[in-house]
């Protein structure tokens, strides 16, 4: 895999896992546009994909790592202590792994299922245009609530909310942003909750899946591009996360909006045409 390759997928995974436009999609997309065949089976493409999500994991886990460790010590405090009240910090911290409960088990009883069906261009393409004009509506909604008004049955719905997103082309972030604004949630709350929310998901999905490709075998040549992708994705995802956190408080998703809908419509043309 050339080393060129690594650093645009490092790239690509790191801007659009936090932004709203779907890194998984966008990962499939690139070497179908550009017609890359760097792997010799969808197992390791996968597995390759995956291990750029560790670059956005540490990225997202060193800027948020104040919060972090408040949310995990607080967290363990309330099963230890069992003491009220409780902390908004506690109970965030176990609201964020009931969160994560439903894409987990979904992804590990359906995983083959997805990959083999879904991720496909044109699929990818509508699911860029619906759920992007689904962000449009849902961002406009009104929205005053903030963590201390989130409850168990909030993350609940953000959870099941992010089975979608399995889906490549909806967008982790975007949907589960957008759940949270119909609920009723400010637009920084959403964004904080959507990214906190991205470290449990994407631990899991990172350790299973690495773990797959070690005991099979990384294949040889691919241990470079590998890190090289990693630290990509990580640098980047660092800046999207600390631009995007910025952006929110005073500005809507619509240019993202607009971006979704463009690349989806340049896309089914492209399949349209027969080009790719």
């Amino acid at each position: 895999m050339p080393i060129i390759h690594a650093i645009v997928l490092g790239l690509v995974q790191g801007l659009s896992e936090f932004l709203p436009i779907s890194s998984s999609g966008h990962l499939l997309l690139v070497p179908w546009l550009f017609g890359w065949n760097d792997f010799s089976d969808v197992s390791v493409e996968k597995a390759f994909n995956v291990s750029l999500h560790l670059g956005t994991l540490i990225a997202v886990v060193i800027y948020f790592r104040r919060d972090l460790v408040v949310y995990v010590s607080d967290g363990l405090r309330m099963v230890v202590q069992k003491k009220k009240p409780y902390t908004t910090e506690g109970r965030l911290a176990w609201l964020l792994v009931v969160a994560s409960v439903p894409a987990g088990l979904f992804g590990a009883f359906a995983g083959h299922w997805i990959d083999k069906h879904l991720g496909k261009p044109v699929i990818i393409a509508a699911s860029l245009i619906v759920f992007g004009l689904f962000l449009a509506w849902a961002d406009r909604r009104r929205g005053q609530r903030t963590f201390e008004e989130m409850t168990s049955r909030d993350a609940i719905a953000i959870g099941l909310a992010q089975v979608i997103a399995l889906n490549p082309g909806t967008s982790r972030s975007g949907i589960s942003i957008s759940a949270a604004r119909v609920m009723g949630f400010d637009r920084d709350t959403a964004v904080r909750f959507s990214f906190l929310l991205s470290v449990p998901v994407t631990a899991g999905a990172v350790t299973v899946k690495l773990l797959d490709l070690f005991s099979d075998g990384i294949p040889d040549g691919l241990v470079i591009p590998m890190v090289v992708g990693i630290l990509t994705s990580g640098i980047s995802g660092w800046l999207a996360v600390a631009g995007l956190l910025k952006l929110v408080r005073s500005k809507s998703f619509d240019a993202f909006v607009i971006y979704r809908v463009v690349a989806g419509v340049a896309i089914l043309a492209i399949a349209a045409s027969g080009w790719r």
